[in-house]
């Protein structure tokens, strides 16, 4: 299953936002209103709990300064990625948005579809706030 956010641009340059989603502590400034619970575990870790929904636990998997970064499960019985693309429009604007895969059977595919677009979208269009 693969999912995108949409695009948003942020007033900031592509290495600023890349610095912000660096620090896993930024996350929880992103997350949305029905966060239960967040913690972080180590530098590269956090844990994250929405109403109704299992913990998760992301992990930074791949770093490509200033343009990507992908965090990953990190243990669980599911296998999935979140990767966040940045591209540098003009001098102090940037666009991101982020991508969901994840391997799922059919079933789960379709309970979790819609809560995960949701997610990824909140996450995306709350960060020119946050920066």
């Amino acid at each position: 299953m693969k999912l995108e956010s949409p695009k948003v641009t942020v007033n900031k340059s592509s290495q600023d936002i890349f610095d912000f989603l660096s620090d896993i502590k930024n996350f929880e400034k992103l997350m949305p209103e029905n966060i239960n619970k967040f913690e972080v575990l180590e530098d590269d870790k956090f844990l994250f709990a929405l109403q109704g929904m299992p913990e998760i636990v992301l992990k930074k998997k791949e770093v490509i300064p200033p343009n990507k970064i992908v965090l990953g499960a990190a243990g669980g019985k599911l296998d999935f990625a979140l990767t966040g693309h940045i591209n540098e429009t003009s001098e102090g604007n940037s666009d991101v948005h982020l991508q969901f895969e994840g391997d799922f059977n059919p079933m789960m595919a379709m309970m979790v579809k819609g809560p995960i677009s949701k997610f990824i979208e909140t996450l995306v269009t709350k960060m020119p706030q946050a920066l």
